[in-house]
């Protein structure tokens, strides 16, 4: 049945309760109407783009993939690249998928039918709203929870197969490991845990009480280290005090992650994981973490942007235009492009120093809101 024939049997039924708040807001049969459209539309736009997008990935990776073993490929790449990949631009697909089916409702003039009927434009953007907040709810959770674990195996793929990015040496590696003591290593090599001309100084008032060195120093685990050709000088006073080792395993708050910091790291951590490694890192005075604060502030900002495109999208292809459906969905991509692009030139803008990563971050769906708001206003008149 369509939802112009439906309205005919419930525009009665509806104007003797639009008095009533609960009844006003309580799902009705057009809401489950349009919930199940939007929903419908999304998950069918994702799965259309994305066999898109693996036939270009195959293309793109076809060495690495045919050198691959095909499990490999499959369960840790793909199987986790397209969940990612859907999660990222979880917005355009939103956006698409209102513009879409939007636009279709009314082309059929069924939305002239819901507002003719004594609906207004407000209570009729309710369901649309409630579809984002379920879009928005599942890709938060996602973003924030699943796919940085699920990240781990497809980078690692990458980094096998395709383009090694990990970072496997340092040099003249610096940072406070806790408050007044101070780690140095001349060089650094990931792939067989050992660092050279390590140094361990400790200062209480700003003067120095001890200093340890050693030739070179190997990672265990879980903050365990091995010294080798050691030597202790403590001061106390004008006395000094000197004690030299072989061989010494020790605790030192210091990881290799910490230092050897990669391009895409931030995808590995959940959003608990990626505070903490933010606060330890400020702490120590390490200062080549935007990318991770860039991280934390987008998926709070891609899920907020889910309910701002959706107004749009909404506003935007509510009425029927000359153009027709065609011109709707173009506008909506053009839109939507535009605030995927406005969103990487932000996050140059917080990389460079010019603002913080929350308000770069923020910056496009300030924006948009206001849009959005303009649209709605006009929409409604």
């Amino acid at each position: 049945m369509r939802i112009t024939d439906l309205f005919k049997e419930k525009v009665k039924a509806f104007s003797l309760t639009r008095n009533n708040s609960e009844a006003w807001y309580k799902i009705k049969l057009f809401d489950l109407y349009i919930i199940k459209k939007f929903l419908g539309t999304y998950i069918f736009s994702i799965i259309l783009l994305l066999a898109i997008v693996v036939m270009f990935d195959i293309n793109e990776k076809l060495d690495a993939i045919l050198t691959a073993p095909w499990k490999e490929t499959v369960f840790d790449y793909f199987m986790n690249f397209l969940p990612y990949f859907a999660n990222q631009f979880s917005p355009l697909f939103t956006f698409i998928a209102v513009i879409f089916f939007t636009s279709k409702l009314a082309d059929n003039s069924e939305i002239i039918a819901m507002l003719s009927s004594g609906i207004s434009f407000k209570r009729l953007l309710i369901p649309y709203m409630v579809s984002a907040a379920i879009i928005a709810s599942v890709s938060f959770v996602l973003s924030a929870y699943v796919i940085p674990q699920a990240n781990i195996k497809r980078i690692a793929y990458f980094n096998k197969y395709v383009k090694n990015k990990r970072v496997d040496y340092g040099s003249n590696i610096q940072l406070m490991v806790s408050p007044g003591v101070v780690a140095y290593m001349s060089r650094y090599d990931n792939k067989t845990k050992t660092g050279y001309r390590f140094s361990l100084e400790k200062f209480e008032d700003k003067v120095m009480v001890s200093r340890l060195t050693a030739q070179s120093v190997k990672y265990d685990t879980l903050n365990r280290w091995v010294l080798h050709d050691y030597s202790i000088r403590e001061f106390h006073d004008l006395r000094e005090k000197i004690s030299h080792g072989s061989k010494r395993d020790t605790i030192i708050n210091l990881e290799p992650k910490d230092f050897l910091i990669a391009n895409n790291d931030q995808d590995m951590l959940t959003i608990p994981q990626l505070r903490t490694y933010i606060d330890r890192q400020k702490s120590r005075g390490v200062a080549n973490i935007k990318k991770f604060e860039i991280e934390l502030h987008k998926r709070y900002a891609m899920t907020a942007a889910a309910f701002i495109l959706t107004v749009i999208g909404m506003t935007l292809s509510s009425k029927k235009v000359k153009g027709g459906m065609g011109l709707n969905i173009g506008i909506g991509l053009l839109l939507s492009f535009s605030y995927i692009l406005f969103t990487t030139i932000t996050s140059t803008f917080a990389v460079s120093g010019y603002t913080s990563p929350m308000v770069a971050m923020w910056i496009p769906n300030a924006v948009y809101i206001i849009i959005a708001i303009y649209l709605y206003r006009r929409a409604s008149l």
